[in-house]
């Protein structure tokens, strides 16, 4: 196959303008810090409008969701990136992947009444973070875009004007251009966007980064406004939240998965990079990473039952396996309503689950209160702990033990 040559370099930032054209790397990143890349891996590039999902990130840790949503809306713009998309009756951007937005969620990272070289050190910090190592500015490029800055000025002054960001307006495009002049690797991309798949933990460095709430807050709004005009022709191609930058960089994340990037600096229509585009179709086609893609269901979360010890020693038994979410869950106590147990004793057994959701663990807890309440005596055999502090609630009560050999004695 021959490679594609369409797309041009970001001509409207000089610095950009003059970037390699066939420069072409891709780098995959896995939950647990697994880092695989091909090509021009080593080059570094200006993360640009990529840095627009983790400084989101950052002002909704730092400020939480009720201040930053009182300032940036979340709804998709359909506008190109730089557009003047403001919320009739608010005035608040669209959402935090349009230039306006990035802005003002700019002027929200760090705490309130930061300086403008505080809130700048907080978002260099917490970027780094997500990157697992230290990132800095390209002083060329930013000098080259603050330069030709116009329009990112003309969307301050009227986010200024409609007091959504507080302070000199200058002062907001300065630091947003200063944060999206950081140099990057498609390999620091991976690995951010791997931190977002893994629920906001730097999967190398094993340090939290931002919340997992905040993290689901973010991947929702990257899945439908990540890519600007272009969101719905990629989530439905594509179908992985994701975020590009005019320096070529295109980010993906997929929830418990992976995280994935690319690099090649000729850009589409839209502004995103053309290589880059292609990459990431390709990923979905072939690897099956499309979020909406899911996999055949596996097997019954109730792996079985059975009596052990006999007369006033016998305990039934009810094992599980897996993970186990709200379906699984709701299999759990739909099963022990069609045919309840029979046994004085009972014993759930957790031994083969990997792990249990906030849905799930409050599911289960109520079966064992329910249990409790039907006469029986409740042992729970977890030996790996992945339900922690089991607490029946109101009338419940049950005994932790590691296996079976502990109840029948």
């Amino acid at each position: 196959m021959e490679a594609d040559h369409s797309g041009e370099t970001a001509d409207y930032i000089p610095e950009l303008a003059s970037a390699d054209p066939d420069r072409l790397a891709v780098a995959i990143c896995t939950e647990d810090g697994r880092l695989y890349s091909q090509g021009d891996s080593d080059v570094a590039f200006s993360i640009q409008s990529i840095s627009k999902p983790f400084v989101y990130a950052l002002a909704l840790a730092d400020r939480g969701f009720d201040a930053v949503m009182e300032k940036v809306s979340v709804e998709p713009s359909g506008d190109a990136f730089n557009e003047i998309s403001f919320e009739a009756g608010t005035g608040r951007p669209l959402n935090p992947m349009i230039n306006a937005g990035a802005i003002a969620a700019h002027t929200l990272a760090g705490p309130s009444g930061a300086t403008p070289q505080e809130r700048t050190s907080r978002i260099i910090d917490g970027l780094s973070a997500f990157a697992g190592r230290r990132l800095t500015v390209d002083s060329a490029v930013y000098e080259s875009e603050i330069a030709t800055a116009y329009r990112n000025r003309a969307l301050a002054n009227m986010l200024r004007a409609n007091e959504i960001i507080e302070g000199e307006p200058l002062d907001a495009v300065t630091g947003y251009t200063r944060q999206c002049s950081l140099l990057v690797t498609v390999d620091d991309l991976a690995l951010m966007a791997a931190t977002l798949a893994n629920r906001g933990v730097n999967p190398l460095t094993g340090a939290p980064v931002v919340p997992a709430e905040v993290v689901r807050q973010v991947l929702s709004v990257m899945a439908t406004c990540g890519m600007y005009d272009g969101a719905g022709h990629w989530m439905t191609n594509v179908g992985i939240p994701a975020k590009s930058g005019v320096a070529g960089g295109v980010i993906g994340a997929l929830p418990g998965q992976v995280g994935i990037a690319t690099f090649s600096p000729r850009l589409d229509r839209h502004g995103n990079s053309v290589r880059g585009v292609d990459l990431f179709r390709r990923f979905t086609s072939e690897m099956g990473l499309h979020l909406m893609e899911v996999p055949p269901p596996g097997p019954s979360v109730v792996r079985g039952r059975r009596i052990v010890g006999t007369g006033d020693d016998a305990v039934q038994v009810v094992s599980l396996q897996g993970r186990i979410r709200f379906a699984g869950a709701e299999r759990v106590l739909r099963e022990l309503e069609d045919d309840p147990l029979t046994a004085k004793r009972v014993a759930i057994s957790l031994a083969r689950v990997a792990t249990i959701g906030p849905v799930g663990r409050r599911m289960l807890l109520e079966a064992l209160r329910r249990l409790t309440l039907d006469g029986h005596d409740v042992y729970l055999i977890d030996p790996d702990g992945v339900l922690p502090d089991p607490d029946p609630g109101d009338g419940g009560r049950v005994t932790v033990v590691a296996g079976h050999d502990d109840i029948v004695r």
